[in-house]
């Protein structure tokens, strides 16, 4: 197995500790474990009392039965917890798929989402987004795509870095799609529940069938990346099993206070929603402004959910300018490059309190 640098990973390793505003995280708005705790009395003494040993493989039953809530038909056997989304991600790839196989992959994208595949031996297609569709996918070509050994698709609603939701037209058709096929259906959902219109969510891909298998992870609507807690949910008991037994081979099980201060969150989920919807909605009315009185620099597809977008650069290199913004203002945004897109596009993040003064930032380097 080779795996190639992560190249937003290398970039963030560079920057994100040492730049004064992070204008292109992905997360939402973190806090500190009292405040978290603060959200159901008695928690705070429960906390102190853990006992620090192993944990059950595959998550706590307290946990993964929180988890379950999220979704309709989904009980808490089904739910498998791992250190984060990015285990979840290795895990699942190693397990469906080997040499000789083929997966189509939405992009731009994760990294992880096509490199872990590759690393499997497995052939990848991409299945591009495209700004003159507003990010759409094109289900036509997902069918051209399509190979006798396909034995995945992997798509990411709502989407990173573009914020785009797809409609649930496409969705339904998408998992029709796999399963006439017979090809499993990975759906990254870490951005769920960051709808801005909440009528327009999605169905969980897990509660449509066994083909299907849902990403899930406390870092981003939830804004707790600390946690390290990610986990999948599936109906399909021999992936989930398959990853079980992998997981022997990597983190063997999690951290006891993690999936406590996890049940915490998921038990109290709906405030955090709350809580960071309205970082990114005052956020993204600040954006809009910003983009309106920039047009002549940049071009702006509003995302339709979760916390980050994806505008275009129309003068210059975008490595260029990002490269100045963070060495000149301290003002870090991520360029397209880091996905292998060639657009000139770069992601900001709008889950963060204090991007109106990166934003004034940013203004005062446009306007010296």
């Amino acid at each position: 197995m080779k795996l190639s640098p992560f190249k937003l990973e290398r970039y963030f390793a560079k920057y994100e500790f040492t730049t004064e505003y992070l204008l292109c995280s992905s997360d939402c708005e973190a806090m500190s474990i009292a405040d978290l705790l603060a959200f159901e009395e008695g928690s705070a003494e429960k906390f102190q009392n853990i006992w620090l040993g192993y944990t059950e493989s595959t998550g706590s039953p307290a946990l993964r039965k929180e988890i379950s809530k999220v979704y309709e038909t989904i009980q808490p056997e089904e739910i498998l917890v791992h250190t984060g989304a990015e285990e979840a991600i290795f895990l699942f790839m190693h397990a469906v798929l080997s040499e000789g196989d083929h997966a189509i992959v939405h992009a731009p994208c994760y990294q992880s989402l096509t490199e872990v595949a590759k690393s499997t031996g497995a052939d990848v297609s991409l299945w591009q987004a495209r700004e003159e569709n507003n990010w759409a996918l094109d289900l036509d070509e997902l069918k051209s795509l399509v190979r006798s050994n396909t034995k995945v698709i992997v798509i990411n609603t709502p989407h990173n870095p573009t914020g785009y939701l797809m409609s649930r037209a496409d969705f339904d058709a998408v998992n029709q799609f796999a399963q006439e096929n017979n090809i499993l259906l990975f759906v990254d959902e870490v951005y769920r529940e960051s709808e801005y219109d909440p009528s327009t969510r999605l169905p969980a891909a897990c509660d449509m069938g066994e083909h299907a298998v849902s990403l899930g992870v406390t870092s981003k609507t939830y804004g707790l990346a600390g946690l390290r807690i990610g986990w999948i949910a599936t109906k399909n008991k021999k992936i989930y099993d398959s990853m079980a037994s992998l997981k022997d081979y990597t983190t063997i099980c999690n951290s006891a206070p993690s999936e406590f201060l996890a049940e915490v969150a998921m038990r109290n989920r709906k405030k955090l929603i709350t809580r960071n919807l309205g970082i990114i909605k005052t956020n993204l009315a600040i954006m809009d402004d910003f983009f309106t009185q920039y047009s002549s620099l940049f071009a702006w597809v509003r995302p339709d959910a979760g916390s980050m977008g994806f505008p275009k650069l129309l003068q210059g290199d975008v490595e260029d300018f990002c490269d100045k913004v963070v060495h000149e203002v301290g003002v870090l945004l991520l360029p397209g490059t880091m996905y292998d897109d060639i657009g000139n596009h770069f992601r900001i993040g709008l889950g963060r309190k204090n991007l109106p003064q990166a934003i004034k930032s940013l203004e005062e380097y446009f306007d010296a």
